[in-house]
């Protein structure tokens, strides 16, 4: 875990502190990660012989990111990505153009609203990114940690996240 991540994730937790507010943020990144690469999965693209999508492409640099912060989150959110983008293949295979965007202004409207909601009503404060954009970026990093964590893993994220690992006493 790089010292810049670590000190994000510091911050980051601050403006999420309340269980259901990452709850409604485990939803609302799910639903607009699917729908900003819904649309962009129309376009097919060739690289290197191989064919992908606009939205593979797209994904990428930031999977870089996350890879740098934290390996092991990194390697978790691929494996979610490529669900995510699995999603997104099959509903462009099956829907008609006006259904997919249909689909993807719906995808917008109960992500962004879940992510209000949480902040609002649980939290009774102002999401990060209103402070620091670059905190848009840290929200799956954050959901990821938080799963890790559930599972037993990663104690230094837990003493960051939670304040001391759990099961640890004071």
């Amino acid at each position: 875990m790089s010292s810049y991540f670590r000190r994000q994730l510091a911050e980051y937790v601050e403006y999420h502190r309340d269980p259901w507010n990452c709850a409604m943020h485990v939803f609302g990144i799910a639903f607009l990660f699917l729908a900003a690469v819904l649309p962009l999965s129309l376009w097919p693209i060739t690289v290197f012989g191989f064919q992908t999508s606009a939205a593979t492409i797209a994904v990428v640099p930031v999977l870089i990111y996350w890879f740098l912060l934290d390996f092991a989150l990194g390697a978790a959110i691929l494996g979610a990505a490529i669900m995510l983008l699995s999603v997104a293949a099959v509903i462009v295979s099956h829907a008609t153009t006006a259904g997919m965007w249909s689909l993807t202004a719906i995808l917008i409207v109960v992500g962004v609203a879940s992510q209000i909601v949480g902040h609002r009503v649980f939290e009774r404060r102002q999401p990060a990114l209103v402070d620091n954009p670059t905190h848009l970026l840290l929200g799956p990093m954050f959901v990821m940690a938080k799963l890790f964590i559930a599972l037993g893993f990663r104690r230094d994220l837990a003493i960051i996240i939670q304040g001391q690992p759990r099961g640890a006493t004071s």
